[in-house]
């Protein structure tokens, strides 16, 4: 076998992180392993070990990834207010879509699982602040203003529903969280 060459080095690495990316999110950090990662993108176990030194790294990694990736989406979506954020967030089509989705619903249960040294602890906890500071950002905040309690509440209702939706999925319950978060918010924003 001839040797890979160096941009296809990068371009399969590149293809390992934005897969996992992906499968993380849908599948959970521990819910893919290293094979079927490198299934996924159609190169052997043993080539992993050439682009990462462990599951750790990658996964680190690849929630950085999702993050980014979320964040991007976010930014191209052209949501200017609160209300614009609700209705994205909790729609049904961001719910069925976990592997593209909010980095923060889809991995909060396998990060609180991993052990405190892990690396992916911080770039989660990076991730969330992030996120908190980009909603406080629509509401008229500075950009990477630190959050009030208001938002932080406001993210975890977002966030709680999002996750309480998937996981009764295929039940009227799953829509009902939506719809019911949705309408409390804006009536809360309304009220303001």
């Amino acid at each position: 076998m001839g040797r890979v060459s160096k941009e296809q080095m990068e371009l399969n690495r590149e293809n390992i992180i934005k897969t996992s990316a992906e499968l993380f999110r849908k599948h959970g950090l521990d819910g893919v392993s290293v094979n079927d990662i490198m299934a996924a993108v159609g190169l052997t176990h043993g080539g992993f070990y050439g682009h990462f030194s462990s599951k750790d790294e990658l996964e680190a990694v690849a929630c950085q990834r999702a993050f980014e990736e979320s964040g991007a989406t976010f930014s191209a979506s052209g949501i200017t207010t609160f209300d614009e954020f609700v209705d994205y967030y909790l729609s049904s089509e961001h719910r069925d879509c976990a592997g593209s989705g909010c980095a923060v619903t889809a991995l909060a249960s396998d990060v609180l699982r991993k052990s405190p040294e892990k690396p992916v602890r911080e770039i989660y906890r990076e991730g969330v602040k992030k996120m908190a500071s980009r909603l406080a950002t629509i509401q008229g905040a500075e950009p990477n203003a630190r959050p009030s309690d208001k938002q932080l509440a406001q993210l975890a209702m977002l966030t709680g529903a999002l996750i309480l939706s998937r996981a009764t999925e295929s039940d009227e319950l799953s829509e009902r969280f939506l719809l019911a978060t949705k309408k409390y918010l804006h009536e809360l924003e309304q009220q303001e």
